[in-house]
């Protein structure tokens, strides 16, 4: 599901934008949703959720489970309804719920409640519940994901100043630093040409992978590619294999430089990042099994309830940071119903590989072990940094 949305809304050329969605805060959603759905809505959810109808609530169930024992992840679920509609008890009570509330009817109270959830579950970094509640409104199903890893190496902030690309003649807020060149880097030879991935080791099995394809991709293309990458789909050469020169990846230069030792090494240069988005589902319904849901002339839903329901609004807004000791995302994803200095010389050579990601790059925060995307965007318009925006020392998180 984040391949196929991560397609469709990065888009596939044309005017690109910085982006991030979670797909492991919809899913769970949809999966709850499946089984007391009926007709071509049960279908479609399925379809799009790869798991059948009747085992849909229990794998939601499962993935909430796996994602909130994660380390460095929170997961929660919240229902709010009216007090007039009467929810199936079965289907209550396969709700993991975090908070089961009521819907008054007035639109800006309903709303503040909702806006107070989503703050609190994702501490702050979603201030506002996506906009799903009208005054017809009966339930709304939402979920809060949050994701948190402090690099196991950390980063120090420097200032880039790219020499090609949309980003050269601006200085931009960068990131770099220096370590062994193990398998943290790789080069995929994909249908659309050779893809540069870039593995930042998160201390708690959160990792983030920087995805730089060839200059004339497009960002959905990209992503897409990377996500199946990391199934190994594709031919794959690690930094130790790559020839000596200057461009022998996107992004990536291999050349032999003075040393104080006979190791090689890996220099990353990156920009950082903070991208938000917000997305409406219904905009690309297939890809997740909502296009029959949206149909307000029929009643969808008989396993919620005998009131006939249809989705009215379904939507995400979602945040990613990016910086100099680690990386954060937060998404909340609501579905609502509704009727119907010089040093010393070095005396030995050693290989250096360099990987910049100074043009636009995607990236996808991965658990490890799991393999599961938890988060994945794209990064079209970087901070443009003046000299003293980088105060020395470094620092962690904007705010």
């Amino acid at each position: 599901m984040t391949a196929r949305w991560a397609r469709a809304t990065a888009g596939d050329g044309g005017a690109e934008r910085s982006t991030v969605l979670t797909a492991a805060g919809v899913w769970p959603l949809l999966a709850l949703l499946a089984g007391p759905a009926h007709g071509p809505v049960r279908a479609e959810l399925s379809a799009a959720l790869g798991v059948p109808a009747e085992s849909a609530a229990a794998a939601g169930r499962e993935v909430l489970a796996a994602l909130e024992a994660a380390p460095g992840i929170r997961a929660a679920v919240g229902l709010w309804a009216r007090r007039t509609l009467e929810l199936r008890p079965e289907w209550r009570a396969e709700l993991p719920l975090d908070t089961h509330g009521e819907l008054t009817g007035d639109v800006e109270t309903d709303l503040a409640e909702l806006n107070a959830w989503a703050a609190r579950r994702t501490d702050g970094m979603i201030e506002k519940m996506p906009p799903v509640v009208a005054p017809d409104t009966l339930f709304v199903l939402a979920s809060a994901l949050v994701a948190r890893t402090t690099w196991a190496e950390p980063f120090t902030e420097t200032l880039l100043a790219p020499q090609a690309g949309p980003w050269s003649d601006h200085r931009l807020a960068g990131l770099v630093r220096s370590g062994s060149l193990d398998d943290h880097l790789a080069v995929h030879s994909t249908p659309y040409g050779p893809l540069t991935r870039l593995r930042v080791e998160g201390d708690n099995g959160l990792d983030v992978h920087l995805l730089l394809g060839p200059e004339d991709r497009p960002a959905g293309e990209v992503l897409e590619a990377g996500i199946a990458a990391l199934d190994g789909a594709y031919a794959t050469t690690y930094g130790e294999a790559l020839p000596e020169g200057g461009a022998v990846a996107p992004g990536v230069s291999v050349s032999t430089v003075p040393s104080w030792d006979d190791e090689p090494t890996l220099v990353v240069r990156s920009v950082s990042f903070t991208v938000g988005a917000d997305h409406d589902l219904r905009d690309r319904a297939a890809p997740f099994g909502l296009e029959s849901a949206l149909d307000t002339a029929h009643g969808h839903f008989p396993g919620i309830s005998a009131y006939p329901l249809a989705v009215s609004a379904a939507r995400q807004s979602a945040t990613a940071t990016f910086g100099p000791l680690g990386f954060r995302a937060a998404a909340v994803t609501a579905v609502a119903a509704a009727p119907g200095g010089a040093p010393r010389t070095p005396q030995h050579r050693a290989r250096q590989v360099e990987a910049r990601f100074d043009r636009p790059f995607g990236f996808l925060a991965v658990r490890r072990g799991t393999g599961l995307v938890v988060a994945a965007g794209w990064v079209a318009e970087p901070a443009v940094s003046p000299p003293a925006a980088v105060p020395a020392g470094g620092r962690g998180f904007p705010g």
